[in-house]
């Protein structure tokens, strides 16, 4: 009788693995500070991603840059202006063209998210400004409408943004 449970090969399998992350870039600009405190707090958040996965630093070790620029106003004045880009350097290896790009236009950024929502949070406190949330971002839907030759909507409208 043979044995039906052969171990199948294990290089047949995708690999991923995350090696760093870090800030790569991490701007703030309060153009109009010190009056824009003396302002009544109602803000207009205006939020940019953006994300490069082009440098290859070796065969299957890629980095993934997403790029958050937050421009906040009060009436007609800038208060802050903050961009991060939050990079990472991950191991992909065993994937299809098209598993490849979704695991860098949608995994990947899904991943440094987080870490750069907190970057530009703590910016901005640090700069005397109320606690700034930014809410998730759906970069599977995101992906998916890049795919479909739309616009990566790039642009966050401040109602996806808690503050």
């Amino acid at each position: 009788m043979t044995d039906t449970n052969q171990p199948t090969p294990q290089s047949a399998q995708p690999e991923f693995a995350i090696q760093r992350l870090y800030v790569k870039d991490l701007s703030l600009e309060t153009p109009n500070s010190p009056q824009v405190f003396l302002e009544p707090w109602e803000p207009e958040l205006h939020m940019d991603l953006g994300t490069d996965a082009s440098l290859v630093l070796e065969e299957g070790i890629r980095e993934v840059v997403l790029t958050i620029t937050v421009t906040v106003k009060i009436k007609t004045k800038v208060a802050f202006l903050v961009e991060v880009k939050q990079a990472g350097i991950f191991a992909l290896k065993g994937f299809t063209d098209e598993q490849m790009r979704h695991m860098l236009g949608s995994f990947c950024p899904n991943i440094l998210y987080p870490y750069a929502r907190e970057v530009v949070s703590d910016a901005v406190m640090r700069a005397g400004f109320p606690q700034l949330y930014l809410a998730p971002v759906n970069f599977d839907a995101l992906y998916e409408q890049h795919k479909q030759g739309g616009s990566p909507a790039a642009a966050v409208n401040a109602e996806d943004a808690v503050h």
